[in-house]
């Protein structure tokens, strides 16, 4: 607890030179969207944001911008044919793959990143921030924040002894909060409750999501049934801050199960018994898991479960608020 106070008092001096104008932070013309949270993971930033990609992006020239955690490659680095998950990461990687009509950069340094991206002479029209609620050097125009339904911020501590990386004050910045991975029947008197925990402003709006298993598994030949692999011996494996719920879908009783930690690198030596131990059993995992296995092992041997993020109630009135939201930011542009 002394190390948490010394850690909030910090990051709480930080935040307030940011706020008064000691520190500078930077301003686009474009609209800039963060989607980001008050804890270190585990929030479904990436499924929100995939949302966020498939309603924008049949309207308007979409960008995301990622730091790549874990990437081997340094400074700005635009998604080509060449790119992979070592260069970009694996969740910018996943972008990449899955939607090819959007833009797709990762750096460390936001406003560097964000200055490249509109550098050329067809910019982006909206650019998504994917994990970047605590880079103050932005200022954003619009602030999505994460809250997992079972680890609400309003019941957390700042690290080390919760898990938290700034205060609770810091959700005063967002525009919309979002309570995630929910359970999908939810009932509207627990909604009122969590709200009134989480205590919003009058200007802020909240949102109750869960997430959305696909019902077949994929790998780049083909594809299966999922009611048909539920009694099917096989091996799941899941690198993600959570995994439970994943497993919990996909396991029988003699399924393996392997939990790697979140955006995890195998080994050769991890590969290797991978290779073993998919001889006579088809490995399951993740999407973002698959995007730093693909090409290490038998193809016809490894598949990935798509996920996504769906809203409880009120979708439309999300819809409404970010697309009137761009519509009127790029139009002002």
């Amino acid at each position: 607890m002394p190390f948490s106070l010394l850690y909030w008092g910090i990051v709480s001096i930080r935040n307030l030179f940011y706020d008064v104008g000691i520190l500078g932070s930077s301003s686009f013309t474009v609209p800039v969207i963060v989607v980001g949270n008050l804890s270190t993971g585990g929030t479904g930033k990436s499924p929100q944001t995939e949302y966020l990609i498939r309603l924008l992006s049949d309207k308007y020239s979409v960008a995301t911008l990622s730091r790549g955690y874990k990437r081997k490659s340094k400074g700005f680095v635009l998604a080509d044919e060449s790119a992979d998950a070592d260069k970009l990461g694996d969740e910018p990687y996943q972008f990449y793959k899955k939607f090819s009509n959007i833009t797709v950069a990762v750096d460390a340094d936001r406003v560097n990143g964000i200055t490249k991206l509109l550098a050329p002479a067809k910019q982006p029209e909206v650019i998504l921030l994917d994990d970047a609620y605590q880079h103050r050097a932005v200022k954003a125009s619009f602030y999505i924040l994460l809250t997992a339904y079972d680890d609400l911020y309003a019941d957390d501590f700042v690290l080390p002894t919760g898990n938290l990386r700034e205060g609770r004050s810091g959700a005063n910045r967002a525009n919309i909060i979002i309570v995630t991975k929910c359970p999908p029947n939810l009932s509207s008197q627990e909604q009122e409750q969590i709200v009134e925990k989480l205590k919003p402003n009058k200007n802020q709006k909240v949102y109750f999501s869960f997430i959305a298993y696909d019902d077949k598994v994929y790998n780049t030949t083909s594809e299966i049934n999922v009611e048909g692999l539920r009694d099917t011996d096989k091996i799941i494996l899941a690198g993600i801050a959570k995994p439970l719920p994943f497993f919990r879908y996909l396991q029988n009783d003699n399924d393996e199960c392997l939990t790697y930690p979140d955006h995890h690198y195998f080994t050769d030596k991890e590969i290797k018994e991978l290779k073993v131990l998919c001889k006579d059993k088809i490995i399951i995992t993740t999407e973002k898991d698959y995007m730093r296995l693909e090409g290490k092992l038998p193809d016809d041997r490894l598949f990935y479960l798509p996920i996504k993020s769906s809203f409880i109630s009120k979708g439309n009135d999300f819809d409404k608020t970010i697309l009137d939201y761009v519509g009127e930011s790029t139009a002002n542009g």
